[in-house]
């Protein structure tokens, strides 16, 4: 819970913070960014997802970054805590369908009637956004597929639908893809030399969507606890400020020369040739369309029972903001 500074005029509250350390978000954490009237005290998950179930099941930090499709479904059973539309990371899926070539998997279609393997589990947005991919480009019928699940769910209450199992035993996703128990898998590191995506050239597949219908899927954003969000009524605004001025500066170094650019750098600077424009808009209006094509997909694939409204969503205070 937020804590503030001890018996001074000048005290702000502080909230424990995590987020990965990256462009979007790296004048924060070095602290060339703050927002007004609260400190965010920065905390060290290096496995990322371990800190998306603490917060899902624990409330562990005051503010977090989140998958968004675990905010979804927590948001769904009751969690106490509300998200920012600041959307820290994005990215195609195009490449996450890995396959063996040998295995005779020539296209999508052929996946129909397999079983296929998801790292982690079935509420994965890498894995949610794959198989949105498959359905909409593809015309794969998700549901004549049996998805085997190498974890458990972030949200413990979540039920998976019928044709969602656990995988059973020690070996790895990889190891039964290579022996043909899986046609596929997704979001998984690939096991041999061999393996190859099954949607050929997918950089320049995921581009080709950009290009066709503002296909751009969000992947993460940023949630606060409900009772620091009652306890500040302006705390929405100001954390998604902050983080909008981080983003926005991150932005700027990528029109410029970068000595060594990551991968996200290489693909946000694609991004931009393509769109012309910022290739991590931040707030309701500008997702929008981009949120309801989540929304949908999480419905058609028996994670969300119906679609919310987007503004239920996020903060009130942030409904309106754009960064």
């Amino acid at each position: 819970m937020a804590v503030p500074l001890p018996n001074s005029p000048l005290s702000v509250p502080r909230l424990r913070t995590v987020t990965r350390t990256q462009g979007a978000t790296e004048a924060l954490k070095n602290g060339e960014v703050s927002p007004h009237g609260l400190a965010l005290d920065f905390e060290e998950v290096p496995v990322l997802v371990h800190a998306f179930r603490r917060m899902v099941r624990d409330l562990a930090y005051d503010v977090s970054e989140m998958a968004v499709t675990t905010y979804l479904v927590a948001k769904a059973h009751g969690v106490r805590f509300t998200a920012l539309p600041a959307f820290l990371v994005r990215d195609f899926h195009h490449g996450a369908v890995l396959v063996d070539p040998e295995s005779g998997i020539r296209e999508p279609k052929d996946l129909e009637g397999k079983a296929v393997g998801v790292n982690r589990g079935y509420t994965v947005t890498t894995g949610v956004w794959a198989r949105a991919v498959l359905a909409e480009e593809y015309g794969v019928d998700l549901d004549k597929i049996t998805w085997v699940l190498s974890g458990d769910e972030h949200v413990a209450a979540f039920r998976p639908p019928h044709h969602v199992e656990p995988m059973r035993g020690t070996r790895g996703l990889g190891e039964r893809l290579l022996d043909g128990e899986l046609a596929a898998t997704i979001g998984a590191p690939p096991a041999a030399p061999r393996m190859r995506a099954l949607i050929p050239e997918p950089r320049e597949a995921g581009l080709r969507a950009l290009r066709e219908r503002g296909h751009w899927p969000v992947n993460h954003l940023v949630v606060v606890r409900d009772d620091v969000l009652r306890a500040h009524p302006d705390a929405g605004a100001e954390i998604f400020h902050a983080f909008a001025r981080a983003k926005r500066a991150y932005v700027e170094r990528l029109r410029g020369p970068l000595p060594e650019p990551t991968t996200q750098d290489r693909t946000l600077r694609e991004v931009m040739a393509v769109t012309g424009a910022d290739p991590l808009p931040y707030g309701l209006a500008p997702n929008r369309e981009v949120l309801d094509s989540l929304l949908r997909h999480a419905v058609d694939q028996h994670i969300l029972e119906r679609a919310p409204a987007p503004e239920s969503l996020f903060d009130p205070g942030t409904l309106d903001l754009v960064g």
